[in-house]
This record gives C-alpha cells, structure tokens and sequence, in this order.
C-alpha cells in the first residue's frame, strides 16, 4: 500500500500531536489511529502503525521525565518488564474474547475516573519523593496509599503494570491515561509524576505490540518512519510541558483526554448498535 505525500504530511502531523498529548496524559491512540484510518489504512495495518509510531513518543517522553528527575527508577525497572509480558498476554487473550466486549465496562471506568480526578485535591508538585517507610503509627490520610501498597509498593506497581499492560494488549483506548490515574490514586503522586512513572509501562507495551504486528506484516513502514520522528518530537515536548507546567496543567490536559475518550467509546457502541 502507498500513500501520497499529502496524506504522510498529515498524519506526520497528527503524529506531532498525538505523542505531545499522550505524553501529558495519555490517548494518543484517539488522534493517531482516527487519522490512520482516515487516510485509507484497513485497520490491522492503522493499529499496527500507530504501535510502531508510538513507541518513539513514549520513549522520548521517558526520557525527557527521567532527565528532569521525576521518573521512579526503582518502580520503572518492575513496570516495565511487567507491562512487558501483560501486553504480550493481552494481545494473545485477543485470540479468545473479542474486544469490543469490553467497550460499555471501559466507558462507565472513564466516567468514573474524570469525576474521581475532578473531585480529587490539588497535590505538591515540589514534595520530594518519599525516601523512608512510614511507621506503624502513622495515620493514613483519606487519599494515601492502602497499607498493603505502603508495605509492598514494587509488587503493587508492577500489579498496576501487568494489569493495564494486559488492557493495553488486548484492546487498548485510554490505556496511558489509566496507568498516570492509577499511579495517582494508588500511590497519592501528584500526576505529573504519575504521568512520569506510567510512560516506562506505555514504552513496554507498545514495544510488545510492535513486534506481534511487525512478526505478522502489519506496519506500514514508509509511513511509521516519518511518524515516527514527529512522534519523538511530540512526546519530548508534551513531557516538556509537563515538567513546566506541573499538576494544574496535567490534570486540566487528562480530563480533555477521558473526555475525548468517553466520546470516542460512545460514539463506537452507537455506530455498532446501529
């Protein structure tokens, strides 16, 4: 299949976008596999180039947040072969269940989720990492982490890792924005920094999508290359952003995702009902 150069310009843009958002909040896949699909690419081929492009955003967005010193490397070596492997899963679980099952569940979490983040309370940006264990008497605010997570934080995000790396896997919209909530609320980080420690994840993910799709043929090379490069430029600058911006400006950009999202998925059931 060839494309024009028109038609690579634009999606090399969308490309340029797509990796800026979702290194903030996630859901690039909203603006890159619309536009893949747009330009004439039957869905194997679009799903397996948005996985291809999108590794470079989410490589670039890691390594623009651990530069700037907010990415847990401790938590990220877990995550990161367990996002691995629960992708890898996902993608087989495809085989088994068809996806679209899922649509109606994801929805009603999204729903949820922007109305949890909405109401959730500011957090410091500037609080330093916590470097000990909190003591047996400490009292638990209402947004820290459960106990078990205090007593085994590695075993809970590589939890977090497997689960939504087998989400992403298997059908795969929102799955960023739901690792930065899920670390948010899980472990009470600010999301930029949750933002930071959910990109190794991403990372992992799309690197296991990537060689199921290129094993079976289905990227389109001559237009993920070039998306490619816009895709690192985007994702450099949206992890940028963030940095600059802090958590007004990462939680003002995921609530437009979730809302993007929330609209996609409906949009969806009623096209399928129909």
């Amino acid at each position: 299949m060839h494309l024009s150069a028109w038609a690579t310009a634009g999606l090399t843009l969308a490309a340029l976008a797509a990796g800026l958002v979702d290194a903030v909040a996630g859901g690039s896949g909203v603006i890159a596999v619309p536009a893949l699909l747009a330009a004439g690419l039957p869905p194997h081929l679009a799903l397996g180039t948005n996985k291809a492009q999108g590794v470079f955003g989410t490589c670039a967005s890691t390594l623009r947040y651990a530069r700037a010193g907010l990415l847990d490397a401790r938590r990220a070596r877990v995550t990161f072969p367990a996002g691995l492997a629960g992708s890898l899963c996902g993608a087989a679980l495809v085989l088994l269940v068809p996806p679209a099952t899922l649509r109606p569940l994801v929805l009603l979490l999204l729903v949820v989720v922007a109305v949890a983040l909405a109401l959730r309370p500011s957090t410091a940006t500037s609080r330093p990492r916590p470097t000990s264990t909190p003591t047996s008497n400490s009292t638990p605010t209402p947004t820290s982490p459960s106990t078990w997570v205090r007593r085994a934080p590695r075993l809970a995000a590589a939890a977090v890792a497997l689960l939504l790396g087998s989400y992403d896997g298997f059908f795969g919209p929102g799955a960023g924005t739901f690792l930065i909530l899920a670390f948010a609320f899980l472990f009470d980080l600010p999301l930029q920094r949750a933002s930071a420690d959910a990109k190794p994840v991403n990372f992992a993910s799309n690197l296991a999508a990537l060689a199921l799709f290129s094993a079976r043929g289905a990227v389109l090379w001559e237009v993920a290359l070039p998306m490619a490069a816009a895709q690192f430029a985007g994702g450099w600058l949206g992890a940028h952003l963030a940095v600059r911006g802090g958590d007004r400006f990462v939680r003002a950009v995921v609530l437009l995702v979730v809302l993007a999202l929330v609209a996609k998925l409906a949009t969806d059931m009623l096209r399928a009902g129909s």
